[in-house]
């Protein structure tokens, strides 16, 4: 048995628990991810 897991759909949960529980993160949390989000597709990362 294989488990495949995404790295932006595990970015946005954990983002958005992140944000459940702290309001304030929500700035920094953006940031952060969209950054993530846009140097792994620069740089054509894939971690499956």
């Amino acid at each position: 048995m294989t488990l495949h897991i995404e790295l932006a759909p595990l970015l946005s949960i954990l983002a958005g628990v992140a944000i459940l529980i702290k309001p304030r993160l929500l700035n920094y949390i953006v940031a952060a991810y969209l950054i993530a989000i846009g140097l792994i597709q620069i740089l054509g990362i894939r971690l499956s």
